[in-house]
């Protein structure tokens, strides 16, 4: 994935690109389109077939594998065709209702039903379980394995450390003396206990 503004993390990714790349997928516009897009299949397959909808058919197989392929496949040059959409809609979630709309043209079982595409829903129902879904996926995917690194590393640390003296402060003032090996396993201790709780959420 090359780095232009739709694939970009922040502002600093000119200087810091290398660091930020592995969250290119999650936690830049094309990864919050990506998901705004699985969100929005991913409700019009639960609609379909409901109990309590009879007006909307369940779908084929072949209709569910071809919505799948849409989330699975999708890249670059989907998320640019959406914000081409959307420099007409001013409106970015409508860009991707109107593009699911181009897409299920492509199959007759599909192209009847793109009323019910967005149904019952505000662009705050997508953005939040987009955000929320991306932020759990870069946690996952990425953050949770560096932490686990980095208290490997601290782990070592301690170990290595365990009996070497060194001075401890308070407020900025000297201390009870302590070791470097118990300093790197409180440190370690505290990362694993936020990363867990992260991974919570």
């Amino acid at each position: 994935m090359d780095l232009s503004p739709l694939n970009a993390v922040t502002s600093v990714d000119g200087r810091y690109a290398s660091k930020t790349a592995p969250l290119r997928p999650f936690c830049s516009e094309y990864g919050l389109i990506r998901y705004r897009v699985m969100v929005e299949i991913r409700w019009f397959q639960v609609l379909a077939g409901h109990p309590q909808m009879p007006e909307f058919p369940a779908l084929s197989e072949a209709a569910n594998n071809f919505l799948d392929r849409i989330v699975e496949a999708f890249n670059e040059g989907e998320a640019r065709r959406i914000k081409a959409i959307e420099a007409t809609t001013n409106h970015d979630v409508k860009a991707v209702e109107y593009y699911l709309c181009e897409r299920f043209s492509e199959v007759e079982e599909l192209s009847g039903l793109t009323n019910w595409l967005h149904f019952a829903c505000t662009s705050e129902d997508i953005n939040n379980l987009s955000y929320a879904l991306l932020v759990k996926d870069a946690v996952a995917q990425v953050l949770s394995p560096i932490f686990a690194d980095i208290n490997q590393k601290l782990d070592e640390l301690a170990h290595e450390h365990a009996n070497l003296p060194m001075l401890s402060r308070t407020h900025g003032q000297t201390a009870s003396p302590t070791t470097l090996g118990k300093e790197m396993a409180n440190f370690s201790d505290r990362l694993r206990r936020q990363s867990r709780l992260v991974s919570e959420q």
